[in-house]
């Protein structure tokens, strides 16, 4: 048997209980993975909410890293034993599950489950962002919301390996630190902060190149203020809640994507080489170790705090 968190409706976080699921051998092209380490996402709340509705009764959670039990029919290209690390797939909170074999990447052993469990996901969205959507380069000036926050750090970091000019933004004071650590030039702090006058100053009145938005409800149109002419905003995230209707003529010169890092991972070619890509780059900088770790029993607490802005940085689920 392995224990699972499921949700028979979507709710607050206490709608997440734990079952006893019965896990069967792989079927053809599948594998059953034992996880050492589940990551914890934002996506994993708006599946809980019913926001990005999944079949009910439903298991949250869709990247984590363990090692291969079983594998099934025509899998040949991995062994049982074999450390692996997947994402863009639901169902991750549990001991143990089935898996479709080609969603699993050979994890490096230089790279812990933790670190791969808690990152590839975020990884695969920041080289989404940062080759698909907006090729980023020497020269270019991008602002970066939440940047203390796991893909905020992982896209602050990347993004300063790519030559970028970097402004973060963070809720509080206590997290200019860590996004300073994570290379970011400057820092707005507040979650009221006056974005577009104060990147103005910063970029002698021009703005930025590219933003990234995981924070959604109102931060989506104040960004708007702080794209210069030809320039992008990516809207990844509404952490804060739906934004409100965007005009077409706010958007005049200026670009307005939605991307969607669950469709950059469905393509089986495309994801095992984004994924390989992410990997070969994923050192201990850009893969920070998670600050926070909670037992999967947990998992409806680590939701209240992540839904809070408690946890700074990356934050795993031990299934134990």
């Amino acid at each position: 048997m392995s224990l699972a968190m499921q949700f028979e409706r979507p709710g607050l976080p206490d709608c997440l209980q734990p079952v006893e699921m019965e896990i069967g051998p792989p079927g053809p092209g599948e594998i059953r993975i034992r996880q050492h380490a589940i990551g914890l996402n934002f996506i994993d709340i708006y599946h809980r909410t019913g926001l990005y509705p999944l079949p009910l009764p439903a298991v949250p959670g869709v990247e984590a890293a363990g090692i291969v039990e079983a594998i099934g029919d025509g899998v040949d290209d991995l062994a049982v034993g074999q450390r692996v690390v997947y994402a863009c797939v639901p169902g991750a909170y549990a001991q143990t599950r089935l898996l479709p074999a080609w969603r699993a990447i050979s994890l490096p052993d230089h790279i812990s489950f933790e670190r791969a469990g808690a990152n590839l996901l975020r990884g695969l969205t920041a080289h989404m962002l940062l080759t698909r959507v907006y090729p980023v380069a020497p020269g270019t000036i991008m602002l970066v919301h939440a940047a203390a926050g796991g893909l905020g750090s992982i896209v602050t970091r990347w993004a300063k390996r790519l030559g970028a000019t970097v402004i973060g933004t963070v809720s509080a004071e206590e997290k200019v630190e860590a996004v300073l650590g994570h290379g970011a030039d400057h820092v707005i702090v507040g979650r009221d902060a006056d974005y577009a006058t104060q990147v103005a100053a910063l970029t002698s009145g021009k703005g930025v190149h590219f933003a990234v938005d995981g924070i959604g409800g109102t931060t989506l149109g104040r960004t708007l203020a702080c794209i210069r002419p030809f320039g992008l905003l990516a809207s990844v995230g509404q952490a804060s809640g739906p934004p409100p209707p965007v005009s077409v003529d706010q958007l005049r010169s200026i670009a307005l994507a939605r991307p969607s890092v669950m469709a950059y991972g469905s393509d089986p070619a495309a994801y095992r080489q984004a994924a390989t890509d992410v990997l070969a780059v994923a050192d201990e900088k850009l893969f920070g170790a998670p600050e926070t770790r909670y037992a999967l029993a947990d998992a409806a607490t680590a939701h209240t705090d992540l839904e809070a802005g408690r946890i700074i940085g990356h934050a795993v689920l031990i299934p134990g």
